[in-house]
């Protein structure tokens, strides 16, 4: 009976962290900022600066130009287009309602797609995970071209090819998404969501066939910033093949 008091103690000070958490979160939801979690420590340097093991987080601001193409500015919402080469590209940011659209443009692409290039910095999780789907059921293959990013929610796309392929010049990038971004809810109700959010990404990975491991640098990453991922991670997580 001597331990319960030191018990009960540990479970009120990880209710109180989870509620402070959660008032931290809604915080940053009454100033803008979205549901995301807290970050510690210094700002990470500008996404232009090559990144090495170890420094691989990078201030990120998904309305500023590519950094590898400071003049091209991508579409407001994806979509599907075509190359003088025939080749069939998914750009811009992904928003909702974006997973029904562009799933009927594939459908009704003619020569029919079967290689989706992608450039992306990312967007609605809820649609990259629904357009992945469509996109694995498909039987569809995704590439990065050099120079081309992939960020945010555009991985979800990348491991829904049935082949992955990513050019040695591309960037593809990972951190703490939004979830319900404009509601403003209750404490315990903010962490709610945040986790059931984090258990579908997961859930979804493991159904491409992909390491759910690839959450450790994306949870640990604010929205704010970029987690570029090395070749070898790249490999490691599974988001590109093995003949990449």
């Amino acid at each position: 009976m001597n331990g319960w008091p030191s018990v009960g103690r540990i479970l009120a000070g990880v209710l109180f962290f989870q509620i402070g958490i959660g008032a931290l979160l809604v915080i940053g939801d009454i100033q803008g900022a979205g549901l995301s979690l807290p970050r510690f420590g210094p700002a990470a340097p500008e996404l232009t600066q090559p990144v090495r093991p170890g420094d691989q987080r990078r201030t990120f601001d998904p309305s500023r130009p590519l950094p590898s193409q400071p003049n091209t500015e991508l579409p407001p919402r994806l979509t599907l287009l075509q190359d003088s080469g025939g080749r069939y590209w998914l750009e811009g940011t992904i928003e909702a309602g974006d997973a029904a659209r562009v799933e009927g443009l594939i459908a009704q692409a003619d020569p029919p797609v079967e290689v989706l290039l992608l450039q992306s910095p990312g967007g609605s999780v809820g649609d990259a995970l629904a357009l992945g789907r469509y996109i694995r059921g498909a039987g569809l293959a995704t590439e990065m071209e050099d120079g081309a990013i992939c960020y945010s929610a555009c991985p979800y796309l990348l491991t829904a090819g049935t082949t992955r392929r990513v050019a040695e010049g591309a960037s593809v990038g990972v951190h703490q998404h939004y979830f319900d971004q404009s509601t403003i809810l209750p404490a315990a109700f903010a962490v709610e969501d945040i986790q059931r959010g984090q258990s579908q990404v997961m859930g979804y990975l493991d159904e491409m066939g992909i390491d759910p491991l690839l959450m450790q640098p994306a949870m640990a990453t604010p929205p704010d910033e970029i987690y570029v991922l090395l070749p070898e991670e790249l490999a490691r997580y599974g988001l590109v093949s093995a003949e990449n």
